[in-house]
């Protein structure tokens, strides 16, 4: 440091924490005061010490957090709270917010599922006197009371949430991330994303002129401005344009989605325009794939990098490190800002192994070893290789695949009530009477029964790895009660004639998958428009999304990139358990025909965490339709997860939303698609076994082995009760 009466000079070294200090926070303590935090696990106010103007002393020392902690805010005094407040983050996935007067937190916001946080806190920022934002590794920006009540969450960013700041407003704020994003925030919405050419976005700031500072892992400082007297030259300009269109994005760690770069479209496709600020299109230009992001206030495409790494096999591009290729090099960031070390992994490996080794070759502590193995997990998740083994025999019908449209006319269940009719009713036919081949729960068609040529002892149940899609559908009343209620809309939620001829002709080329003619992009947009009607008239376009997803150019448009991230935040807030059980039912089934594409696929197994616990707090809703799809969607997730005895979190977490589920679901063909989601999860995996024991499986489901009526109840819950002794 520079010596001199105007320059910084040194003061004091205070021995303050056991192990390296995370965070720091002055603003609004009085008299020279700050808090720091540590990974040790403690926050420690420090004041100076009034004989010794040199020294400060620790005055106070609160404990709260059972892992490190990352990040504090300090909130200002008010009427409840004189002294103010400390609101700490940690990797424990809670806020804990303290006062002056105790060492033990006055509330600790946990980590619940549609609470807090799922991962670590990584961000605070003060909104006021009474509320403040927080940002997490689960992409999520959440708002709360200084009481403890979450009463706004964010979402937006496709990775790791590192920093935010709020404007002077106390409303609008801004947050960066591992997405490579900056994203403005207003009246509770993204209106903006600007990306940058760095991976990680480390820190953000709020100047006082409004403007904004960004740093990230370029070493790099920007700022950003509105006024237009600020803004840089047109060359200035143009070199960060061009210094943002080479780079280069793997989206094994973007957030781009499962590519392949076969079924990607040329560069016709920026003729067309986004839909929003900040969406993310692919192209292919001859063997390569580049990024494009809209922008809104330019009306063009801006090339945002190359993109490497796609997942077809011809045209996949492995990693070289030291002399080897491999799936994946991540870097690691072990001491923030520092450089990253080099972790090579493929998929073919253990991630404990390779946790392991990384940690004694960089002779790092022992301690990190579950932090770097669930952070190989959670990077891989839905990476396999080759494709999932096929089930030559279909457990639900006795017979092959069913095919749509090879069914014949007796279809056995009415017309759905959400689309215009009666009820559905699952195995029901006009004759009341079972056939041979019975009728298939989910077409109507041939379906298992118990006079069929196999017997229980052959296990044509589980695993199931097919997945099971609701593909039935009457267009004619899905499309009679849109327009039906599109007349009774609001003059200002009503929909052209253009809108609803476009959604009647995507509606009737999905609905026949025969069709060679592929879905427009102006199709699909009004689609993603129409699709966030209000709540109690949106089921008929749900209908229609629930029916779309299932074609390939609807599931890479909708369930790639950001829009995927889009698409799954808007099902999961039509799940919510205040929700109306139409919009919760079609949500579910939209998220189980998502998985019939690659896109979709990836997306879920991206997000099966949020996914799986949000259908979860639905098992409460007393709706057999609700029952059945949600045992549907733990069925996919466990034939996606079969053969996979790393993904043991995922395991458990589809074994406990089904465990959770037998307890209230009375509709047996419900039960049924549970047991055989119990039966595809521990199929050939001990561990996983071992889990569904510690659960009570056995004793839950032992009941069931008794059920004759149906038939597949019973021999299905015997089969389960076998693999699991």
């Amino acid at each position: 440091i520079m010596s001199g009466s105007n320059s910084f000079r040194l003061r004091c070294s205070l021995a303050a924490h056991e192990m390296d200090v995370r965070g720091l926070a002055a603003a609004s303590f009085p008299h020279g005061a700050f808090v720091s935090v540590s990974r040790d696990r403690t926050a420690r106010v420090w004041v100076p010490n009034p004989s010794e103007n040199q020294v400060f002393t620790e005055m106070h020392c609160m404990n709260g957090h059972s892992n490190f902690v990352s990040c504090v805010c300090i909130i200002a005094p008010n009427e409840t709270y004189p002294r103010g407040l400390i609101a700490t983050g940690g990797h424990d996935n809670n806020i804990c917010v303290f006062s002056l007067d105790r060492p033990d937190p006055l509330f600790t916001l946990k980590g619940h599922k549609n609470t807090g946080h799922e991962d670590c806190v990584r961000g605070l920022a003060v909104i006021s006197d009474m509320e403040f934002f927080s940002c997490s590794n689960d992409a999520s920006i959440r708002r709360w009371m200084v009481t403890g009540e979450c009463v706004q969450v964010y979402y937006g960013h496709t990775n790791y949430i590192y920093s935010l700041a709020v404007f002077p407003n106390g409303q609008d704020f801004i947050s960066t991330g591992e997405d490579r994003t900056l994203r403005i925030w207003r009246k509770g919405e993204c209106s903006q994303t600007i990306r940058l050419p760095a991976q990680s976005v480390w820190c953000c700031c709020i100047l006082p002129d409004g403007d904004i500072a960004v740093g990230a892992s370029d070493g790099i400082i920007r700022v950003f401005t509105e006024s237009q007297e600020r803004v840089a030259s047109a060359q200035d300009l143009q070199a960060f344009e061009d210094e943002l269109s080479k780079a280069i994005i793997d989206p094994k760690t973007g957030d781009l989605g499962d590519i392949k770069i076969e079924d990607l479209p040329g560069r016709e496709h920026l003729n067309e325009p986004g839909n929003r600020d900040g969406q993310t299109r692919l192209i292919k230009e001859g063997s390569n794939v580049e990024a494009y992001q809209w922008s809104m206030s330019d009306g063009r495409w801006v090339k945002i990098g190359d993109v490497v790494g796609g997942s077809s096999q011809q045209n996949s591009k492995r990693v070289m490190y030291e002399g080897k290729e491999y799936d994946f090099v991540f870097s690691i960031d072990v001491n923030e800002g520092g450089p990253g070390l080099k972790l090579p992994y493929n998929v073919t490996d253990d991630p404990w192994l390779t946790a392991h080794n990384f940690l004694e070759k960089n002779d790092l502590s022992p301690m990190f070893l579950d932090q770097v193995a669930n952070f190989i997990i959670e990077n891989t998740k839905g990476h396999t290789l080759g494709p999932a083994p096929t089930s030559a025999t279909d457990p639900f019908t006795g017979a092959g695949r069913y095919i749509p449209g090879s069914g014949g006319g007796d279809q056995g269940f009415g017309a759905d009530p959400f689309t215009g009719g009666g009820r559905y009713i699952p195995g029901s036919e006009s004759t009341g009477r079972v056939s041979s081949s019975g009728a298939d729960p989910f077409t109507g068609g041939s379906a298992y029964s118990s006079s069929s040529a196999l017997k229980a002892t052959t296990n044509i149940f589980f695993p199931n790895t097919d997945g099971v899609m609701f593909e039935q559908a009457n267009t004619t009343q899905i499309l009679g009660k849109l327009r039906e209620l599109n007349n009774a809309a609001p003059a200002d939620r009503k929909l052209s004639d253009a809108a609803l001829d476009s959604l009647e002709k995507l509606l009737h080329l999905v609905a026949d998958q025969k069709s060679q003619e592929q879905p427009t992009a102006e199709q699909i947009s009004v689609l993603w428009r129409t699709s966030h009607w209000p709540e109690d008239i949106v089921f008929p376009v749900l209908d229609i999304l629930r029916l779309a997803v299932r074609h390939p150019e609807v599931n890479a448009q909708l369930c790639g990139g950001t829009e995927g991230s889009s698409l799954c935040n808007h099902l999961l807030g039509l799940m919510s358990p205040e929700g109306r059980p139409a919009n919760q039912m079609l949500a579910l089934r939209t998220l189980c025909n998502c998985f019939s594409g690659s896109h979709g696929r990836a997306l879920l197994l991206g997000q099966r965490d949020a996914v799986l616990s949000r259908s979860g707090d639905l098992c409460a809703v007393s709706n057999k339709n609700i029952h059945v799809a949600l045992a549907t969607l733990v069925l996919n997730y466990a034939g996606r997860l079969y053969g996979q005895p790393t993904e043991i979190e995922a395991k458990a977490q589809c074994l406990s939303v089904a465990s959770t589920a037998l307890e209230v679901v009375q509709d047996k063909e419900a039960i049924f698609r549970l047991l055989v989601a119990l039966g595809t999860t521990v199929a050939g995996d001990s561990t996983a076994k071992d889990l569904a024991r510690s659960l009570g499986v056995n004793s839950q489901i032992s009941k069931y082995a008794r059920v004759s009526d149906p038939a597949k109840v019973g021999e299905c819950c015997r089969l389960v009760l076998d693999e699991l002794q």
